[in-house]
C-alpha cells in the first residue's frame, strides 16, 4: 500500500499501534484511521468501515454482529452489493441428536425445533449458545493494517450450555482483505471446552438471499449440484426437500462453492456472481439451500469427534466473480486449507 506524505508516519507505525488506539478509546467516533491511494478505514461506535480500490465493506460492532454487515460488501468494479442479511454470519455450536429429553431445562434460546419447514426433519441440538449473530449484542473487532492487506479479528466466548456441558468455548473469526482482490478470505474457529462425538458450527455461507420472486438474483450455483434458476425458489420448501448436501466421506466433492448471480431488482441488469467457497471440501458436514421467505444458505462444518481442549476450523473465500470458471480457478489456487494465520507481518492460509 502506497501512502501519501501526510499519512506516511501513521502508516509506518499503524500495524503496531492501531489496535491499542482502538481498544483504549483514543480514536473518536468516525475517526479516519488510514487514508491513502489504496485504503480508507472509518471507525465508528457502531460499525467499522473498510474501503479498498476493489471492495467496500462494513463490520457491525452492535446489534446483528459477526461477519460482514448486510448489503455492505460492494463490488467497486460493477457497483453491485450482496443481497442478504450478511456474509459469514455465525450461530451456535451444535451436534446431532434431539434435545427433547431435557428441553425444559434449556435456556429458551438454545431449544432447537426440528420436524418443520425451516429446520427440516434432521434431529440436532445446541451444545453452547447463544446464537452469536442475534444475541451477542456487542463486538470489539481488532484491526490489523498490513503492507498489502487489511484484517479484522472478532472473538466471543459462548455463555450458555446444554445440561452436562459447560459454557465458555471460544469462537474466533478472521477476515482478510488482500490487496487488489474482489474477495475476502475468512476463517471461523472453535476452541472447544466440551467433548462431542460430532461437534459442528453453524453459519451462513456465503449468506442468505433476500428477494421477491427472484428479482435480486438470476440463479444459484452449487458446485455439488449445478446451476439452479431463481424460479426454483418461488415457493417455500424445507432444507431436506431439495438441494441438501450431507457429507459422504466416500464421495467428497472436488470443490465446495455456493454462489448466486446478482440481478438489479429495478432494471433486471445482471451482475457478477457472489460466491462463498469452503476451501477444504471435506470439512463441511451439511449445507442447505432452501426457500423460507428468502433463500437460506446455512452451512455446518466440523461434525467429527472432538475432545475438550481441541479445536476445529474452516477457511472461506467470499467475493465477486464474473463467471463460474473464474470461481473454479480461484478456488483451485487456495484449495485445501482450514485455518488462517494473521499478524502485522502478513497472513497465510494453514492446514
Amino acid at each position: 500500500m502506497r501512502c501519501t506524505s501526510s499519512y506516511r508516519h501513521l502508516f509506518s507505525v499503524r500495524a503496531l499501534c492501531v489496535t491499542a488506539l482502538l481498544s483504549a478509546g483514543w480514536l473518536s467516533e468516525n475517526t479516519r484511521i488510514a487514508a491513502d491511494d489504496d485504503v480508507t478505514i472509518l471507525d465508528g461506535s457502531e460499525t467499522l468501515r473498510i474501503e479498498t480500490p476493489t471492495l467496500q465493506a462494513a463490520i457491525n460492532k452492535q446489534g446483528y454482529v459477526t461477519g460482514i454487515m448486510r448489503q455492505s460488501l460492494v463490488d467497486r468494479k460493477t457497483g453491485f452489493r450482496d443481497a442478504g442479511f450478511g456474509l459469514d454470519i455465525v450461530d451456535w455450536i451444535m451436534e446431532p441428536g434431539s434435545d427433547l429429553a431435557y428441553r425444559d431445562q434449556l435456556d429458551k434460546e438454545l431449544v432447537y425445533q426440528f420436524g418443520n419447514a425451516y429446520h427440516g426433519n434432521t434431529a440436532k441440538r445446541s451444545i453452547e449458545g447463544p446464537q452469536i449473530c442475534t444475541r451477542a449484542g456487542v463486538m470489539s473487532p481488532r484491526l490489523i493494517l498490513g503492507e498489502d492487506f487489511v484484517a479484522v479479528r472478532q472473538q466471543f466466548q459462548y455463555q450458555t450450555a446444554a445440561p452436562g456441558k459447560m459454557a465458555g468455548s471460544q469462537w474466533t473469526q478472521w477476515i482478510v482483505f488482500p490487496e487488489g482482490e474482489r474477495f475476502f478470505i475468512s476463517m471461523d474457529r472453535i476452541d472447544a471446552i466440551n467433548d462431542s462425538d460430532a461437534m459442528f458450527l453453524r453459519l451462513d455461507m456465503p449468506g442468505h438471499i433476500r428477494h421477491k420472486n427472484g428479482d435480486s438474483f438470476e440463479s444459484v450455483y452449487l458446485s455439488y449440484h449445478g446451476k439452479i434458476p431463481a424460479s426454483a425458489f418461488s415457493e417455500s420448501f424445507a432444507p431436506d426437500e431439495k438441494f441438501l448436501y450431507q457429507r459422504n466421506d466416500a464421495k467428497i466433492p472436488e470443490r465446495f462453492i455456493r454462489a448466486y448471480r446478482l440481478r438489479n431488482p429495478d432494471t433486471g441488469q445482471l451482475g457478477p456472481w457472489l460466491a462463498g467457497m469452503t476451501l477444504e471440501p471435506g470439512v463441511v458436514s451439511e449445507a442447505w439451500c432452501h426457500q423460507r421467505g428468502y433463500v437460506c444458505m446455512i452451512e455446518e462444518f466440523g461434525g467429527r469427534p472432538i475432545k475438550a481442549g481441541e479445536s476445529f476450523s474452516a477457511a472461506f473465500l467470499v467475493g465477486y466473480f464474473d463467471s463460474i470458471e473464474e470461481m473454479e480457478a480461484t478456488y483451485d489456487r487456495y484449495k485445501g486449507h482450514t485455518g488462517l494465520s494473521v499478524s502485522v507481518d502478513g497472513w497465510k492460509l494453514t492446514k
